[in-house]
């Protein structure tokens, strides 16, 4: 098969003048050869594209492939994660995971919350916070939990975002409002131990990959898996794989994501972040429908080594999910 590569190299965008918090959910260099390599010893020609505008040119001129491997954030608009995708739909190419309706939606945490909670599914109270009158009026008591509405990386996330007093809110919230030119999403803050679920398929077929409980050191900014804490995670993180026979909280955090993962109708691969309270009951807090795939830093592929998962393995699931998906019904 031949696949097209498309990804936002973050190099690229560092050589254009953009920030390190700017770039943080584009991809390395090393990212892009893992993929391809990995892909390569599948038995697949690979080609590389890169991101949304160098597609929309060589489309144009009339280049095409079996399939995109897209992992391409985009940089501008609440719907960036859904350009690739809706500009591949247009030119009626299959592509690798969520379709440009669940893209959207996701990177959305409000508008995700909402149907998560529609859905009869536990998430914890929020507020949507666009200006400094909405920020003032929460319709529960701290302490709360403030980030961007539409950020990843845990970009906009420090020790501030934990607000333990309502006067000290509007700050905060204007704060991230004008620094990211979007909403801020105000939450109430869960104290209880932090998970991140790795799930793979679609639909029916998707399954748990494993779970993996994020553990901050000594020197970390306290309470928050903030982007300084990711950024440095080797210094001021452990990650801890935990088992659902084991462990009741585990084992309840898994059924939630499942449930969350078919809900949003992500495809093939990703990861679902969960939130326990102080009784050990887990929340819904966010779902990453394209998670990272750097084969060191990225949170998926340190569960798949924690689980002794090769990264070549987890390339072949997420293959083998596009293909069941996109398979066409035989004349």
């Amino acid at each position: 098969m031949l696949i097209g590569l498309t990804y936002d190299l973050r190099s690229e965008y560092l050589d254009m003048g953009y920030g390190e918090e700017e770039t943080a959910e584009f991809d390395r260099a090393e990212t892009i050869d893992a993929l391809e390599n990995s892909l390569q010893q599948l038995g697949h020609q690979c080609v590389r594209i890169g991101h949304a505008r160098q597609l929309m040119k060589r489309l144009v001129q009339g280049e095409r492939w079996d399939m995109v491997f897209n992992i391409a954030e985009g940089l501008h608009g609440i719907g960036r994660e859904a350009q690739i995708p809706a500009i591949l739909d247009v030119y009626d190419i299959e592509y690798s995971f969520s379709d440009p309706l669940v893209m959207s939606m996701t990177l959305h945490k409000g508008m995700t919350k909402r149907v998560i909670r529609d859905a009869g599914l536990r998430t914890p109270d929020f507020w949507i916070a666009a200006g400094r009158e909405d920020a003032g009026r929460p319709e529960f008591g701290p302490p709360y939990f403030v980030k961007p509405v539409a950020e990843g990386s845990s970009k906009g996330i420090t020790g501030r975002s934990v607000v333990n007093r309502e006067e000290d809110l509007v700050p905060v919230c204007l704060d991230l409002i004008f620094r990211f030119r979007q909403p801020a999403l105000i939450e109430r803050c869960l104290t209880g131990r932090e998970f991140t679920v790795g799930i793979t398929g679609t639909g029916a077929e998707a399954a748990v990959l494993g779970t993996m409980e994020i553990l901050l050191l000594e020197g970390a900014e306290k309470s928050v898996y903030s982007f300084m804490n990711k950024e440095n995670y080797e210094e001021l993180v452990r990650y801890r794989l935990v088992r659902p026979g084991q462990d009741e909280s585990v084992a309840a955090a898994e059924i939630l994501a499942r449930k969350a993962w078919q809900v949003l109708g992500c495809r093939d691969a990703g990861r679902v972040d969960i939130r326990c309270d102080e009784t050990g009951i887990p929340y819904f807090l966010e779902v990453n429908p394209l998670a990272g795939l750097n084969p060191k830093r990225s949170d998926l592929p340190i569960l798949c080594s924690l689980l002794n998962l090769p990264y070549s393995r987890l390339i072949e699931t997420i293959m083998a999910s596009i293909a069941k998906r996109i398979q066409k019904p035989k004349d």
